[in-house]
């Protein structure tokens, strides 16, 4: 793409960084009422929901997950390099992806928002968006807005949801992958990023909020790419269930997460 700031390369990597932080990438006022944790100078937060509240107790019905949450220092010195993100979701809840459209990191790169949603719309699992001001060497501070799409993908034979950002102004376009992994525990389905170095410098602030949803007909069938149930006893009309965690990991070794619980209402 054209149009890059005159700081030439030390810019362009700051920005393509900035979009890869979009996904969880800063803590702002919408995170009020989420979930914090601290260590030392660093604070994590994670905020969001599911809809509907009301949802089958013996098996998955489909649903839309909202999340926005990341990280900022206590002090406003700059946020510490990240190498990897990973973001948890229950075991109760169903990712399926049978029959839905894919898309591959060469078909976005470069686009824009609407030339992305053009190659990969059969693809598309998400929406959001991004608030930041970036920081660089002898320049003042800058602010930029960018558009989030999530698309359903494979990498390397794994399935993945490959995350674009696009900021209009000043222009700059990422496509991040985060693979699918299973694991053991509360949060046995997880989306997992590293981030190589070549990224560059990180931004000094960023809120992003992101909403997951997709229903389409494959075999007959409606379907939907995220699904839940509320397993309550019979006896109980509402309970709690963990929606989400996000976990951080930090250059040097450091690692820092956060979780949340959400309720749930019994069909």
């Amino acid at each position: 793409m054209s149009g890059w700031p005159a700081a030439g390369g030390v810019a362009r990597r700051a920005l393509v960084a900035l979009a890869v932080l979009a996904l969880l990438g800063g803590l702002g006022a919408g995170l009020a009422h989420g979930e914090r944790s601290q260590q030392g100078n660093l604070i994590v937060a994670l905020d969001g929901g599911i809809s509907p509240l009301k949802l089958p107790r013996e098996h998955p019905a489909p649903v839309a997950v909202h999340l926005a949450g990341g990280l900022q220092t206590a002090d406003g010195e700059l946020l510490p390099r990240v190498t990897r993100i990973e973001l948890g979701l229950p075991g109760q809840g169903v990712l399926s992806t049978k029959g839905l459209q894919t898309c591959s990191r060469q078909r976005l790169r470069n686009t824009t928002s609407a030339e992305a949603r053009t190659a990969c719309g059969g693809a598309l699992v998400g929406h959001g968006r991004l608030r930041a001001d970036v920081l660089l060497p002898h320049q003042e501070p800058f602010q930029i807005r960018a558009s989030l799409l999530a698309f359903n993908g494979r990498v390397g034979g794994r399935r993945a949801v490959l995350l674009h950002a696009f900021a209009a102004r000043p222009p700059t376009v990422v496509v991040l992958p985060f693979i699918l992994q299973r694991r053991e525990g509360r949060f046995e389905l997880n989306l997992v990023a590293d981030l190589p170095p070549t990224l560059g410098p990180w931004p000094h602030f960023a809120h992003f909020d992101m909403t997951l949803f997709r229903r389409y007909r494959y075999g007959g069938k409606e379907r939907s790419y995220l699904s839940a149930s509320c397993p309550i006893p019979p006896s109980l009309t509402a309970g709690f269930f963990s929606l989400a965690k996000a976990s951080f990991s930090l250059a040097g070794g450091g690692h820092i997460a956060t979780s949340i619980a959400r309720g749930c209402r019994g069909l």
